[in-house]
This record gives C-alpha cells, structure tokens and sequence, in this order.
C-alpha cells in the first residue's frame, strides 16, 4: 500500500433517527483493487480528510484509562468524539450533509461498574459542506468484555437539521434513477487527491456508508477516519431505493493499518443511507 493514502486521511469521515436515541449498530456481511490516493485539493477534502497523528507518548499511556475530567485535546476525549461524529454521519448523513469532529470543549470519563466505561462530552461538529458549525452535548458508552460489542451513544446538537436539503436530494435521487446506464466510479479520491464534480455525491454516499462499519468497529484503542472509495457501483433494482456495491478503505490511525472493507448500501431521500450487508475484506 503506498504511503500516499495516508496523506488524504479522514478527520470525517446514513440512516435517518434522532440523535437522542441509543443505537448498537450490527454488522452483517456486505470489491475491487484499491488506488492510493494522496494530498486534497478542495477546502472539503482537506478538512474531512486531514491527516492526524498520533503521539508516541499517547500511545504508551493507552493502558491507562483516566477517569473523572479528561483533558479535551488528550486522545480518550478525541477518541470518543469521533465516535460521536460516525453516530452522526450514519443517522443524518447524505450526499449533501456530512459531520466532521471540529473541537472537544470539554469531557468526562467513568468507570460503569464492571460493565465498561462512559463518557460525557460537550463537543463543536462541523457541516463540512455548508460549513457550518454546531455544539453537541453527546454520551458515549464503550462496553467491556472478552466479546467486542458497539459502543452506544446519545447525543444532542444544536440545529443539527436546519438546512431543509430535500429539493436537492430528491433531484439527485431521480437524476440517478432516471440514468439509462447504470453508474459506477473508481479511486475517489485519486492518487492526486481529485474528483470529479460528477463523481462528488458518490464519495459522499460511501463516506456515510463507512460511518456505520466505523462506528461498528470503534473501540477506547481505535480512532477510524475514512481514506477512499475504490469502487462505487450502482445496481440495478425495479423500485426505491437505490442500491450500491461499495468497496471502501478506511485507515485505524493508532494502529497505523488501512483496512478494506465491502458494503451494500442502499439510499434514497425519505429514508437516508441504509447498510445492508458489511464484510471486511483480506488484505
């Protein structure tokens, strides 16, 4: 895998719902050759998709879980809030409304008798499309155990919905379904970090799609971004929705590793992005 790709990395990176209910998404089994790709050149690729490091020093202290009031910056408080921005993205995401993590304003951290450990957090998250930005109380719960299971998570957030996007999404929509050819696209982004205007709304739709297998996959010991769309393809289908086969590669930045993973998705304006089947992939 070329260093390239992890250049382009997600600070982003649907489903309809309310950001106040408790979800503990399930994964069910949902292709292609990857392309690298590096560097943004769009204000949107460079914000949702900006490199973050993870310090040495972090990494040493991850078998030491504080509790009590957690220093915003410090990679318990970041961790869990980028949890909270893949909750968001998966219940309100679409190809015009993405989340991204803008700031931790403030967090804490309990132990939850022997059952995991929670944490209370004020947030900022940002549109990236219409640049705008919100404040979140949010709650995320990470369950222990021998049995990786989902973290839960509520959150609250100002004005969250207010840009009413249905002209928008149901012109795409019929766009889409009214396409003699079925679409498909490849390497979003490429390996210079470009994509086409055209090919926009799919990478949008596979960013949302990824929020679930990531927040799925989140655990305290990972932080997921999205990385690319190596191959979206539309399927054909008699009614609403439309359904996508979706290949993805997401980077886990505190192990460092790019991991492949395969979606069926299905999306249409009244009921959001929905996965139906997630599948890793072998390296």
């Amino acid at each position: 895998m070329s260093l390239r790709i992890i250049v382009i990395l997600a600070v982003l990176t649907g489903v309809t719902g309310s950001p106040g209910v408790t979800i503990r998404p399930e994964a069910g089994p949902a292709d292609v050759t990857a392309h690298p790709n590096s560097g943004a050149e769009t204000l949107e690729d460079s914000e949702i998709y900006g490199q973050q490091d993870v310090p040495e020093e972090e990494k040493a202290e991850e078998d030491v879980m504080a509790t009590g009031e957690l220093n915003p910056s410090h990679y318990q408080a970041q961790r869990a809030a980028k949890v909270v921005q893949h909750y968001l993205n998966t219940h309100y995401g679409s190809p015009f409304r993405l989340f991204g993590l803008h700031k931790v304003n403030s967090g804490n951290a309990e132990d939850v008798a022997d059952s995991g450990r929670k944490y209370q957090l004020d947030i900022s998250v940002q549109e990236i499309i219409s640049n705008t930005t919100v404040k979140c109380s949010a709650e995320v719960f990470f369950p222990s155990g021998d049995r990786q299971r989902s973290p839960e998570v509520r959150a609250s957030c100002e004005d969250l919905l207010k840009a009413n996007l249905t002209a928008q999404e149901e012109a795409l929509f019929h766009k889409y379904n009214m396409n003699q050819s079925l679409l498909s696209a490849q390497n979003l982004p490429d390996s210079y970090g470009h994509i086409e205007p055209d090919n926009k709304p799919l990478w949008h739709l596979g960013i949302v799609a990824s929020s679930s297998v990531m927040l799925n996959e989140s655990t305290e010991n990972t932080l997921y971004n999205m990385a690319q769309v190596a191959n979206i393809t539309q399927l054909a289908t008699e009614n609403e929705p439309l359904k996508f086969d979706c290949h993805v590669l997401l980077h886990e930045m505190v192990s460092q590793e790019i991991v492949h993973w395969k979606l069926l998705f299905t999306w249409s304006p009244p009921e959001g992005v929905r996965v139906l089947q997630m599948e890793p992939l072998p390296h």
